[in-house]
C-alpha cells in the first residue's frame, strides 16, 4: 500500500531503511533474550531469508507452557490444515477463473449468481487524492498482524560428556 503513495525508487529505499531498523532491532532484543541466536547458521542455498517480528502482548508465562509433546502435535496439525488451506485456495482460485466468466444462469445442477458484498475497504486512491488535495502529508498506514509461521527442525544429538571434556 505504501507503494501507492511513493516513487518506485523511494518506496525501495524506505523499505530498505525499514528492514535494517527491523533487524538492527531484532538483533539486540536476540543478543539479551538468546545471545547464541546472533551466530550465523549454514542455510541451505537458494533458501529466501524469513523475517521475524517481536513476539505479541497475551503469550503464555513460563509456568503455564504446555507440554512440548503438546507443542508439536499443535504445529504438526497446525502446518497440516495450513497445506490443506493452501490447496484447497488453489483448486478454489482455478475453478474461480471459468465460474467468474459466466453470465448467472443454471447451468447442469448449479445455479451461477452474484451477490452485493457486504464488506468495505476503503478507497486508497481517493483517500490519497483527498491528502494531497488538502496537504496533509502521507496517509497514515498500520501494518498488517504477523502472520503465524511453524516448520520442522532438525535436532541434532548432543554429545554433553564431549563437549564437558569429560572421559568416559
Amino acid at each position: 500500500m505504501i507503494n501507492l503513495l511513493m516513487a518506485p525508487r523511494t518506496a525501495r529505499t524506505v523499505r530498505g531503511l525499514l528492514g535494517t531498523l527491523a533487524d538492527a532491532a531484532a538483533a539486540a532484543v536476540r543478543s539479551v533474550v538468546a545471545p547464541a541466536s546472533l551466530f550465523e547458521q549454514p542455510e541451505a542455498p537458494n533458501t529466501p531469508a524469513v523475517a521475524e517480528v517481536p513476539d505479541p502482548a497475551g503469550l503464555y508465562e513460563a509456568d503455564e507452557i504446555p507440554a512440548v509433546d503438546a507443542i508439536e502435535a499443535a504445529a504438526r496439525e497446525y502446518e497440516r490444515a495450513a497445506d490443506q488451506a493452501r490447496r484447497a485456495d488453489r483448486g478454489k482460485r482455478a475453478a474461480k477463473k471459468v465460474l467468474d466468466r459466466l453470465p448467472a444462469g443454471i447451468y447442469g445442477t448449479w445455479r451461477v449468481f452474484r451477490t452485493p458484498s457486504s464488506r468495505q475497504t476503503p478507497d486508497l486512491a481517493e483517500i490519497t487524492r483527498i491528502f494531497k488535495a488538502n496537504n496533509l502529508g502521507p496517509v497514515p498506514m498500520k501494518p498488517c498482524a504477523p502472520s503465524l509461521k511453524v516448520e520442522l527442525v532438525e535436532v541434532v544429538p548432543v554429545d554433553v560428556e564431549a563437549l564437558a571434556g569429560v572421559a568416559v
